[in-house]
């Protein structure tokens, strides 16, 4: 047994030393910290007591924050704790519990997962901290304190945290009731299904108690708050889509909640007090300034295909190109334009061929069907227009990905409850306010200074005199300041990637009793 916890001399011993050096040998910086510190035990010394506590605690309770419990064996490590009898049991159980924090600190504070491997359009960096700097500053500290400071500290992350609690709650007392079975309901109609849909958005919040068994004016604005809550058009009519969301399960939403916060993981980091923030399934994009939106505006993202789905990532927006040229990608170059070309050199006309040394192409002096993607020698280009495919004006945050957000042309896309259209890039529905909104912090008049621009006619970049982080993100669970719960469908699948690979690593769902 662990004595409470060794006279010092014996915790010190040669055969605790020798047993923490081996067992610490394969992993670097676990060799370095105790080699700094002549071995000494940072868990099983006497006086170890109150920081072995404050991990065994954070393990028990891993489950809270959607972490994969099993991962740590906080059992195994209460019975070793317990168990451990000699010098050299002790001194490769103290390397043991080592692991066992960084491995708890690395997955509570930046993620479980590494996501890249799951989905490689997830190419997030991050933020993972150095595990020398981490156990060391951690041995320093007041263990407690230490861990609770662990997880991300953002509004966002406590409020999804407060959303799982509830939801294991609602699961732990029944759920939301009998699913709606009907096709579609709409106001006015009667009958058992409609008093399905009823009890069931009762149960969810959206509707006080009453025994009507009609479609009436109260039903159909609970069923609009629910709409709205899910990104669906808020008509008040319970159709297939609507009805699919009220059927989806709390135990549905719990996952999302679970992957929304391992996310949220990712990016605990500095955000930027003023930032852009694109969700993907919420088709938005947002101006955030310490932590309040200034600006919104719908969006079109990439089209769920593997070419064409937008990625994650942060990067910094430096600058705008009023009056752009599109130059086409040579993907979209060779597999959409190419053919049309074969077909008749003339197509797209309104499109300029560049050979390599910058000059405009006779398209009659070429044979296009001499060509396949791989020899096609021309960049295409698109000049400025009201026509152009990237509208008149692109912002630009210059990235491997070739993602950037721009007007477009094709504005009857916005009106679509789903936007998924794109082949990557991020179409805005309102470029001229955005632009405004980006150049209020440096022109007096940014309308006005913008409009004389785009009159021009000319390709114009501006640059800001202060780059804006630019984060691109998949929330398909959020959890506003204010109002219920947000959830969007899983437009890329990603979400279901990612609850797969979180399930595996040992999460659990949990029915929590009121």
């Amino acid at each position: 047994m662990l004595p409470l916890l060794g006279a010092p001399v014996q915790a010190q011993s040669t055969a605790f030393k020798q047993a923490v050096a081996e067992a610490a040998s394969g992993d670097p910086a676990l060799a370095e910290f105790y080699r700094v510190r002549d071995f000494a035990p940072l868990w099983t010394s006497s006086g170890d007591r109150s920081r072995r506590a404050a991990l065994l605690k954070a393990l028990d309770t891993a489950w809270v924050h959607g972490l994969p419990e099993m991962r740590y064996d906080v059992e195994g490590l209460r019975a070793a704790f317990r168990d451990a009898d000699s010098p050299r049991a002790r001194g490769l159980l103290d390397v043991q519990a080592s692991t066992v924090f960084l491995q708890y600190a690395q997955d509570v504070q930046s993620g479980a997962l590494s996501p890249s491997r799951i989905d490689k359009t997830i190419v997030r960096s991050l933020p993972r901290r150095d595990r020398l700097a981490q156990i060391t500053a951690f041995s320093k500290s007041n263990a407690s304190r230490f861990i609770k400071a662990l997880p991300p500290q953002s509004n966002g992350y406590a409020r999804l945290m407060k959303a799982k609690l509830e939801m294991e709650k609602t699961i732990g007392a029944g759920g939301w009731g009998p699913k709606v079975t009907a096709a579609a309901l709409k106001p006015g109609q009667s009958g058992p299904q409609v008093v399905a849909l009823r009890d069931r958005l009762i149960r969810m919040g959206y509707l006080k108690r009453t025994v009507s068994a009609t479609y009436d004016a109260a039903l159909q604005v609970a069923v609009q708050r629910f709409q709205q809550d899910h990104g669906l058009a808020a008509d008040g009519v319970a159709a297939k889509i609507t009805l699919r969301e009220i059927n989806t399960e709390p135990t549905e939403r719990l996952k999302s909640i679970i992957v929304g916060l391992e996310r949220e993981r990712w990016m605990n980091f500095e955000l930027g007090p003023r930032h852009i923030m694109v969700n993907i399934p919420d088709f938005h994009a947002r101006v955030m300034e310490n932590g309040k939106e200034v600006f919104a505006t719908r969006v079109v993202v990439g089209k769920n295909t593997s070419d064409r789905r937008t990625p994650e990532f942060s990067d910094e927006m430096d600058h705008m190109v009023i009056n752009p040229t599109w130059n086409v990608p040579r993907s979209i170059a060779t597999k959409e334009y190419l053919p049309k070309l074969q077909e008749n050199p003339n197509a797209h006309s309104y499109m300029r061929l560049v050979d390599a040394s910058g000059r405009t192409v006779n398209r009659a002096e070429v044979d296009f069907t001499q060509f396949n993607a791989r020899s096609f020698p021309f960049d295409i280009k698109q000049p400025p227009s009201n026509r152009n495919a990237l509208g008149l004006v692109k912002f630009m945050f210059p990235n491997k990905h070739n993602i950037y957000l721009h007007d477009t042309p094709a504005k009857s896309l916005f009106g679509r409850e789903s936007r998924a259209y794109s082949h990557g890039c991020v179409r805005v529905a309102d470029p001229f306010d955005f632009a405004y909104e980006l150049l209020s912090k440096q022109e007096r008049d940014p309308e006005g200074f913008f409009k004389t621009t785009l009159a021009k006619g000319k390709e114009t970049w501006v640059y800001l005199d202060k780059p804006v982080p630019v984060h691109l993100v998949y929330q398909t669970a959020f959890a506003p300041a204010k109002g219920n719960t947000q959830y969007r469908r899983d437009v890329y699948g990603r979400d279901a990637r990612l609850w797969d690979a979180l399930a595996q690593a040992g999460v659990v769902l949990r029915a929590v009793q009121s």
